[in-house]
């Protein structure tokens, strides 16, 4: 018995006599090519010709290069701006304290903002009216001797080493011929870093005094931005960062305090005068003016000796100003530091290190109150665990669980291998 393998016709089809062929339908690029490709899926473009996104792909790409080197140069151009906003931020910490303690002695906020802003102001151009003047003065002697000490070295090099060093005249002129035209840009380089000194000093203290006069206000319009567990958030971290703010500057205060103090005594043991304002100045601009600040309170207290005293006090003041900073950097500013913000002495000296290596002096000033930070949220955030007992966890004098010698684990440990060696002999 054979069966048609033809399909019967459907019966709903109506019958025509004399049916038209139907028309082939159009070719899709992609179609099966023979039965059995039925499960491939069908291009939706001809592949000979690029899609219909490809132009407009092109276009944004180019659009977002564009704006990728407009935001890098944007940037480049705004980095001393950053820098200052930055500055005017700390700042703005650093005196919240003040500004919060007269408020609650029924201050106004913008009065009190104005009062905390001005005070620091006024001390600083205090402390440098008072010991600019000195240090200038004693520049301008340091010049008039100029001649004199080059002439007493000519003297010691003829009759030492037998060798005549050039007249005095002579430098000055070749200098002038060498050297004149570079002293000309170099004034003009001067005098426009001097301008651009003011401008940036101007916008860091409106917007220090900004920030100080808006205080809540400022924080709330940033929170409203916020969910309310991200406005907590925010919050504490911003105490955070205003509590290790103040605790730096309480350590330079004391490490400015202490520098004060031992070179006071250092100039008084070597006779040297005006030894007072010399210490404290030596003390306030070595901690308060990253990187160089060192050089540059030293400086004033050489160049005084230098004149005042002779050479061989002057090279004992820069060996007392080098000695004493290596002192600082290596074991007192460390202890400090540690003390003031919680960090350990190793750590904090690698993050003035490695701040001021990426970010220069600024960095050098602000690494330690924003590694703190850091620290301080991480302890806040970070989850910690139960330590595991274990003698390598303890001095031996500080075993637990009244073992004051710390040896448990290590008996433990020994009777563990004597009873792992008896198993193998016996097994042997």
């Amino acid at each position: 018995m054979t069966t048609d393998p033809t399909p019967a016709p459907d019966a709903a089809a109506p019958e025509t006599s004399d049916a038209a062929p139907a028309a082939a339908p159009a070719p899709v690029f992609g179609a099966p090519a023979a039965p059995g490709d039925e499960g491939t899926r069908p291009l939706q473009h001809d592949a000979r010709r690029p899609p219909r996104w490809w132009g407009q792909a092109l276009a944004m790409g180019v659009v977002a290069v564009f704006v990728g080197i407009f935001a890098w140069r944007a940037i480049g151009s705004l980095q001393s701006l950053l820098v200052n906003l930055l500055i005017a931020f700390f700042v703005a910490l650093a005196l919240e304290p003040i500004v919060v303690w007269l408020v609650r002695h029924r201050w106004k906020r913008g009065a009190a903002a104005a009062v905390a802003l001005l005070g620091g102001l006024v001390l600083v151009v205090v402390v440098f009216a008072l010991f600019g003047n000195l240090f200038v003065q004693q520049l301008v002697q340091l010049v008039g001797n100029v001649p004199d000490l080059y002439a007493s070295a000519q003297t010691m090099a003829s009759e030492r080493f037998g060798r005549e060093l050039p007249d005095i005249d002579q430098l000055v002129e070749q200098a002038a011929e060498q050297w004149g035209g570079e002293v000309a840009s170099g004034a003009l380089l001067v005098g426009s870093t001097l301008l651009g000194g003011v401008f940036a000093s101007l916008t860091i203290l409106l917007v220090t005094y900004y920030l100080l006069a808006a205080g809540p206000r400022f924080r709330a319009s940033i929170c409203r931005w916020l969910t309310p567990n991200r406005q907590q958030d925010v919050l504490r971290l911003w105490e955070v960062t205003q509590v290790k703010v103040s605790d730096f500057i309480n350590t330079r205060i004391v490490l400015a305090a202490i520098a004060t103090a031992a070179t006071f005594v250092f100039l008084v043991v070597l006779g040297t005068p005006y030894s007072l304002p010399l210490a404290l100045f030596t003390g306030i601009v070595s901690q308060f003016v990253p990187t160089i600040g060192t050089y540059l309170g030293g400086a004033l207290p050489v160049a005084v000796a230098l004149t005042s005293q002779g050479v061989p006090q002057a090279l004992g003041v820069l060996a007392f100003v080098i000695g004493y900073q290596q002192v600082e950097n290596l074991w007192l500013a460390p202890k400090v530091s540690a003390r003031a913000l919680e960090m350990n002495p190793a750590v904090s000296f690698v993050v003035v290190l490695a701040f001021g290596a990426v970010f220069g002096p600024l960095g050098a000033f602000l690494g330690l109150p924003i590694a703190a930070t850091i620290q301080a949220v991480a302890n806040t955030y970070v989850q910690r665990h139960e330590l595991v007992q274990s003698h390598m966890l303890h001095d031996p004098g500080e075993g637990p669980g009244g073992d004051p010698a710390g040896r448990g684990d290590v008996e433990k440990a020994r009777a563990a291998a004597r009873v792992a060696d008896r198993r193998r002999a016996t097994e042997a």
